[in-house]
């Protein structure tokens, strides 16, 4: 799994970006200060940092400068997250050594299709654009589902919703959960819109006699069903 180190003082900025990393199969760790993260940095490297310009004990913006610096963090894939959105500010993150500048309040998926982009280019052979579970196959790049070799066409809703679910098999997400992670934070919709997106996904998925991968549970709400293909 490709590892994230996430350098932010705002704690529910952290868990926010902690919870959405995690549900997409990354292995994360959390720090709130600058001086801890570069001490965490000499004992191990992630394979990204989300750095926050403004922390305490030490800047973002000077542990930047200082990893690059070093020969062992030249290359480490970063974004700089931050509340400073002028261009200069901007060109001065970017000229520090930054890969990417995201502005707070930042839009979800947006960071994440950004984390991914950085982590293709930077290590290919931690990110795949291949999801594959079973029969299914969902293709990340050309937004293409095929099941048992046969292409299933899906909205991008759906196609948002497999592939949420297909990057966490067997764990079970709430509505609210699911909501979060598949429409974001900043669009209000009714928790049942996710029941009917479901019913669509499912009929797009289950032709004839295959098996439904999507398992319901009551109470709690769905999860992509690890064991479908071996049921």
């Amino acid at each position: 799994m490709p590892k994230v180190l996430i350098v932010e003082d705002e704690e529910p900025i952290s868990l926010l970006l902690k919870y959405n990393l995690e549900a997409e199969g990354y292995k994360v760790e959390v720090c709130d200060r600058g001086d801890e993260a570069e001490v965490r940095l000499r004992e191990s490297l992630p394979d990204l940092l989300l750095l926050d310009w403004m922390l305490p004990g030490l800047s973002g913006i000077e542990l930047c400068r200082r990893l690059r610096m070093r020969e062992e963090t030249q290359r480490l894939p970063v974004i700089m997250l931050t509340a400073r959105g002028e261009e200069a500010e901007r060109i001065r993150g970017l000229s520090t050594g930054a890969d990417d500048y995201v502005v707070k309040p930042f839009s979800l998926p947006e960071l994440m299709a950004r984390v991914r982009a950085i982590l293709r280019r930077a290590s290919p052979e931690v990110v795949s654009s291949m999801l594959r579970s079973g029969d299914i196959e969902l293709d990340r790049e050309t937004h293409r589902v095929r099941r048992d070799t046969k292409e299933i066409h899906l909205g991008p809703t759906e196609f948002r919703l497999l592939e949420f679910l297909m990057t966490s098999p067997g764990r079970v997400f709430s509505r609210e959960q699911l909501l979060d992670g598949v429409w974001g934070h900043d669009v209000y919709v009714d928790e049942r819109t996710v029941d009917v997106h479901v019913g669509r996904l499912r009929k797009a998925l289950n032709r004839g006699k295959a098996k439904d991968p999507i398992r319901t549970v009551r109470g709690a709400g769905y999860a992509f069903n690890d064991q479908f293909s071996m049921a």
